[in-house]
């Protein structure tokens, strides 16, 4: 029993006291050295601070902005809930003009290729087409749909513009005249958004009736209807090819909030689905091939995030959180590194694609 106590008895303290120290003490110089610096095999050490440049510029919108789009490599077309359609430089971060008309708040807008020119839509059942060199008052105003219209797509040669409302119906028009062209109407097809397939007469359409359907604006007829979806499709985009498509989803707690990837040629089957929202995906669009060495698209949804996924694997290689943005309703691409994304109680946010330590979206300015 002696001979136990003996073998358990503690070593004296300062022996542990001084073995402790001496090890902390080398494991503190290592961190203090090691903490923002990174060693490469060729033993050059350099220094990895992150700093954070973002700008607060001049709102373009005083209240909840809905929807935004690229008029060019600098400029952004925007509505909301102020009722009015602002050009804003998001280089300089000014307000280039001011657009009144619409007596509701703004659901679309839709430029016009290689233009001044745009369209915007609105709850109040009208269209309007501005021009960024005229005066603020509206070109054309182009009434036609019994409802809120919430789908709004210009032909790749600009003299036709498409139009869809939850009346169910889908409108085409001269752009030229601001005279209809076509009308079709299906039942039940609420239409949450429109876009133009490029270099081809067929406009992509999604619906609260969960299916995607491809038109053929010679005579306004629906060209195929995809497969669908178990949710509720919010929003559409082509690849500039014109070979794919992306569509997403509403949904909550994880449920639906899902991207989709389309082919749009021959087999018209889906390709992919991205998933790692956990609510309604408002918008997504195809990246600039000059971003990475892989095909890329990125997401915003009402969970305030903005995904950026591998196209082709599905998988997520980068979320950037927009807290206290509120839900994210739009996402455009500015120019080949950069990102617009409208939110309800932040403005718009300008993010930018980092490739310096892999693949990052940062926020570097918001208005």
């Amino acid at each position: 029993m002696l001979l136990l106590r003996c073998q358990l008895k503690p070593a004296p303290p300062q022996k542990v006291s001084c073995r402790f120290c001496s090890v902390m003490g080398k494991l503190q110089s290592k961190l203090k050295h090691s903490t923002y610096k990174h060693s490469r095999p060729e033993e050059i050490i350099e220094e990895r601070i992150q700093t954070k440049a973002f700008q607060e510029y001049s709102p373009a919108h005083m209240d909840t902005v809905f929807v935004v789009a690229a008029l060019n490599s600098d400029l952004c077309v925007s509505g909301g809930k102020d009722k009015t359609v602002v050009a804003y430089n998001w280089k300089t971060g000014n307000v280039v003009k001011r657009f009144k008309g619409h007596e509701h708040e703004i659901t679309k807008v839709s430029c016009i290729p290689k233009s001044s020119q745009f369209f915007s839509a609105s709850r109040d059942r009208m269209v309007m087409m501005w021009d960024l060199h005229n005066t603020s008052q509206p070109r054309q105003q182009l009434c036609g749909h019994s409802m809120v219209v919430t789908g709004l797509a210009v032909s790749p040669d600009s003299s036709q513009l498409c139009t869809g409302s939850r009346d169910n119906t889908l409108l085409l028009w001269d752009v030229v005249t601001g005279q209809t062209v076509e009308r079709a109407s299906v039942s039940r097809n609420v239409v949450t958004h429109l876009c133009w397939v490029p270099r081809e007469p067929y406009i992509l359409q999604t619906s609260e009736d969960k299916t995607l359907r491809l038109w053929d604006s010679r005579g306004l007829q629906v060209a195929h209807m995809f497969p669908a979806k178990q949710h509720i499709q919010t929003y559409c985009e082509v690849s500039m090819d014109g070979h794919k498509c992306i569509s997403c989803s509403n949904g909550f707690g994880g449920e639906g909030c899902e991207a989709t990837l389309w082919d749009l040629r021959q087999t018209r089957n889906r390709i992919c689905e991205y998933r790692g929202h956990f609510q309604t995906v408002s918008s997504c669009v195809f990246l600039p091939r000059a971003l990475a060495l892989m095909p890329l698209i990125a997401t915003s949804s009402h969970d305030c995030k903005v995904k950026i996924w591998n196209q082709d694997t599905g998988a997520c290689l980068f979320t950037l959180s927009l807290d206290g943005s509120g839900p994210l309703t739009s996402l455009a691409v500015g120019d080949a590194i950069s990102l617009l994304c409208a939110s309800f109680n932040r403005g718009i946010h300008l993010l930018r694609v980092d490739h310096s330590r892999g693949l990052e979206l940062q926020e570097v300015a918001a208005f």
